[in-house]
């Protein structure tokens, strides 16, 4: 991932149009009109090497003769011509261009090379960025910058839009436009050659101007650039996103039911969640989202209730609340006294709160301040339809200093045209958010709802990590490669087994054997009833062609399941060769539940956790859903309840509870091994027993990777790196260092708990006696791809380490710069642990490629001071008397 050479892409002094003309209508001439028209301030030199003037200017005959490198270039010659011109744009001294010319995925010669690869090794030399090939270009109002073919320019303001549709892109141009929505970038990525998502959300993510980003997708080509830049975003500032292709897709055809249920659209669901995003429906939502998103109050829970002066606008707002997972506020005793005193006794005496139609404006007033003040509300929904009594005008000037006074979030709703369009307006001044339908008004508060729920996830602290998650390492390599010199792409039923009970996972017995006397002599030793399955290559889902029997009692049974077996595989399958059977003992758990817990790979985001209903209806079942690896225990409760299975499992009608413990083990073993196990493709474990005994795998099917695949599919998020931990001996005491787990937010809030307020001041620059909740949640869940904080631990109470330090860097997008904090506990101060850990840090970085390592101390920090300089930094006054700067620098290129 990369911000660099974006400032000159989006914030240039001096813009190059290759390819400007006179031409009325030509691609050249547009450009060139829009980028006067947007009141560009800095020099723009049109190129063309059949005219010496363009547009009443003087124009150059190639990018060699101009007077000097452009920060931007925007290319609008034929396709065959924009390699050339990248390479000569790039000796120039040029660092940016767009390149609004489609048709470069054709070849460009016989090595088989596109036009656009070309492109891509023109500017690789020079660090020359672009955006497209195949764009409109981007528009930055802020900086007076129109460089596309757009029918207009952009209205300034605080959204940033991103579309990978230019079609799209023009007509969302107009349609803001004629509702004066403003932008501070609007910015069309095309083919994403070179700049795509990630890069722009970063650069995004810490442009001040911007106060959300909006984005429209049809495609992620990079998952792990795409979700470190996301999940960092959107701690900061609301991203959005509508992405195209909702419909099931191929996944369908996948062999196992893993890979047919975990669709890419569900896939892309959990990557939106995972990273905080939201995810809208339409790109009128988009906007609606956003608005909201950035006027609202900081969120205090999912508790609505409506205020509404008419009984039927209430009810569909609380509809359409309710059908999309919302939550009506249940008003206490105490709330309802205070709304008896205020209110006529016709009121609806619950939620809604519909006031009745002739409410005056004291009514309104002393409803709004029951409500923001009762302690079973969260936020209100404040809805008007018109009525003669009162103009809506002079409800809202006197209602809306109660609203913008209310620490609670607001929206509000005004039903109808003209009679309300005054209200309407005074509530947009005022930074209220706004809706014309109860519908609508509803939905825009699940939006939040679906936003704050995605922003937790990212502000979880998990529980300590479950015990026993570690596989046979050993065991579980040895069978894998065993399989893939074999050339296998199934492992048979022995090797799954073995599999899976490598990885710590419960399963039933199970013995694979190749006739069917052999069967009979494996039942009487395992015990009647048994259950007999086929075995062969080619038959995948077993009970499809029979090749399932269950509670076999006898070995004539048992002989007589096996003759069938083969008849009927012989019959609906005569080029399937049978191996042989296996042969298990019949469980028999009558109140046990039947899962499915498996892998598949998303052809974007990699290996997925899939945890759904099992058995031989899988794919008729609703009842499931998909996560990002790598989990924890919070992540795998949240896959439990968004799976739908969490009522199930709790118990029903005298069922007990299912151990919920036990399935959790299991969800993270299965996401150890989509981390651990790069050849995995595919892995069901269906059915997957689940009662208050704890889990048992009954029936296990693995599909490998090729070992012409390399090393299998990248995660989207980069999981715990293990390799990492390093025990040592300090100050007569073992200490384990190693990277920090979202599961060490506890043991950070302990550490920072004990620190001395010297300490803390000395490590945050400021007094504080205590570390926010969502800070701690930052500083534990970190995203490993990008930034790095050892911790040291030492022998605590009751087996449980204590930590002892910490050391953080955070690195910028392009790996050029990080900036390190570090602190030690006040009794492991002197005793050199300091200098092993900023050791074990720099030597991370300079492995990683970093180029420098940066940070501050307080002059007064003198300690500080001295480690640095022992480790090698450079010690310097900061700009300012208040700061020391220190210095490392790791390359030396």
């Amino acid at each position: 991932m990369s911000v660099r050479n974006l400032e000159a892409l989006l914030q240039p002094a001096s813009v190059a149009v290759i390819g400007a003309s006179d031409r009325e209508g030509s691609l050249g001439a547009v450009v060139l009109r829009n980028l006067k028209l947007g009141g560009f301030q800095g020099p723009v030199w049109p190129v063309n090497a059949r005219h010496a003037s363009v547009g009443g200017e003087q124009a150059w005959p190639d990018i060699e003769s101009l007077p000097q490198a452009p920060d931007l270039a925007v290319i609008c010659t034929p396709a065959t011509t924009v390699p050339g011109l990248i390479a000569a744009l790039g000796r120039k001294g040029t660092r940016a261009a767009m390149v609004l010319t489609a048709g470069l995925k054709q070849p460009a010669g016989d090595d088989g090379l596109s036009l656009e690869q070309r492109m891509l090794d023109a500017a690789r030399p020079y660090l020359l960025r672009i955006l497209g090939p195949n764009c409109i270009g981007a528009l930055v109002p802020g900086a007076h910058l129109n460089a596309s073919f757009a029918p207009g320019n952009a209205e300034p303001g605080r959204l940033a839009f991103v579309t990978q549709s230019g079609a799209l892109a023009t007509a969302m141009l107009d349609w803001a436009n004629s509702r004066g929505i403003g932008f501070s970038h609007f910015i069309s990525l095309g083919d994403s050659a070179d700049v795509d998502f990630g890069d722009v959300i970063d650069y995004l993510a810490s442009e001040p101007g911007t106060r959300a980003i909006l984005m429209y997708a049809e495609s992620i080509k990079a998952a792990r650039k795409f979700m470190s830049a996301a999940r960092a975003a959107a701690r900061n500032k609301p991203l959005i996103m509508v992405k195209a292709g909702r419909a099931p897709d191929g996944a369908r055809a996948a062999a196992s039911h893993t890979g047919a249920l975990a669709g890419s659209d569900e896939v892309f669901d959990a990557a939106v969640m995972r990273a905080g995003m939201l995810r809208v429906d339409t790109l009128e939502s988009l906007f609606d989202a956003a608005e909201t998103l950035a006027h609202i109050r900081p969120w205090c829970g999912e508790r609505l209730v409506i205020l509404t002066n008419g009984g039927g606008a209430g009810v569909l707002a609380a509809d359409a609340l309710e059908l999309g997972g919302g939550k009506l506020a249940r008003l206490g005793e105490e709330t309802l006294t205070a709304l008896d005193q205020c209110l006529p006794a016709s009121w609806s005496h619950g939620n809604p709160v519909d006031i009745i139609g002739d409410a005056p404006v004291t009514r309104y007033q002393d409803a709004l301040r029951v409500l923001l003040a009762a302690p079973d509300v969260d936020a209100v929904l404040f809805m008007h339809a018109p009525t003669a009594i009162v103009p809506a005008a002079a409800i809202a000037s006197s209602c809306l200093p109660l609203i913008q006074q209310s620490a609670k979030p607001v929206l509000s709703c005004w039903l109808g045209g003209a009679a309300v369009a005054t209200a309407r307006a005074a509530c947009g001044s005022a930074g209220i958010a706004s809706y014309n339908t109860p519908e609508r008004a509803a939905t825009a508060w699940l939006q939040l709802l679906n936003h704050a729920r995605n922003q937790e996830a990212l502000q979880q602290i998990p529980s300590a990590a479950l015990d026993g998650l570690m596989p046979d390492q050993q065991c579980v390599q040895l069978l894998l490669e065993q399989a893939l010199r074999d050339g296998q792409e199934w492992l048979n039923a022995a090797q799954a087994q073995m599999l899976l009970q490598a990885c710590g996972i419960p399963i039933v017995e199970t013995e694979q054997i190749q006739g069917i006397e052999e069967a009979v002599i494996v039942a009487d030793r395992m015990g009647y009833p048994v259950v007999l399955k086929i075995v062969s290559p080619q038959v995948i889902h077993k009970s499809d062609v029979g090749g399932v029997a269950l509670g076999l009692a006898t070995a004539d049974e048992l002989r007589a399941a096996a003759m069938k077996m083969r008849q009927q595989v012989a019959r609906l399958l005569p080029l399937a060769v049978v191996l042989g059977f296996t042969v298990q003992p019949m469980v028999r758990r009558p109140g046990a539940h039947e899962l499915i817990v498996g892998i598949a790979t998303d052809a974007v985001f990699g290996p997925v956790v899939l945890l759904g209903e099992g058995g031989t209806a899988v794919e008729l079942s609703k009842a499931h859903a998909v996560a990002l690896p790598p989990l924890n225990g919070n992540l795998a409760r949240d896959l439990i309840v968004k799976s739908q299975l969490a009522p199930m499992l709790a118990g029903y009608r005298g069922r007990p509870p299912s151990d919920e413990h036990a399935l959790l083990a299991t969800l993270l073993k299965v996401s150890q091994m989509a981390c651990d196990l790069g050849w995995l493709a595919e892995l069901d474990i269906n059915p997957l027993l689940v009662d208050e005994l704890g889990v048992l795998a009954l029936d296990t099917r693995v599909r490998l990777r090729p070992a012409s695949a390399g090393e299998g599919s990248q995660l989207a998020i980069r999981p715990y790196p293990s390799a990492l931990e390093e025990r040592l001996q300090l100050a007569g005491r073992d200490l384990l260092l190693r990277p920090i787990r979202p599961e060490d937010g506890q043991r950070l809030m302990g550490f920072y708990a004990k620190a001395s307020p010297s300490d803390m001041r000395l490590r945050f620059f400021m007094a504080r006696r205590e570390v926010p909740h969502s800070e701690l949640a930052r500083y534990s869940q970190i995203d490993y791809d990008r930034e790095m904080t050892f911790i040291a631990l030492a022998p605590g109470e009751c087996e449980n380490p204590t930590m002892v330090a910490e050391v953080r860097a955070v690195c910028d997008p392009d790996n050029l710069q990080a900036e390190f904090a570090i602190q030690v506990a006040s009794d492991w101060q002197g005793k050199g642990l300091g200098r092993r850990l900023l050791d074990k840090l720099t030597c991370y970085l300079r492995e990683r490629g970093t180029s420098e390592v940066v940070g501050q101390c307080l002059p007064e920090n003198i300690g500080m001071a001295s480690l640095a300089r022992q480790a090698g930094f450079l010690v310097s006054n900061g700009p300012s008397d208040d700061t020391v700067e220190l210095r490392l620098r790791l390359q030396l290129h």
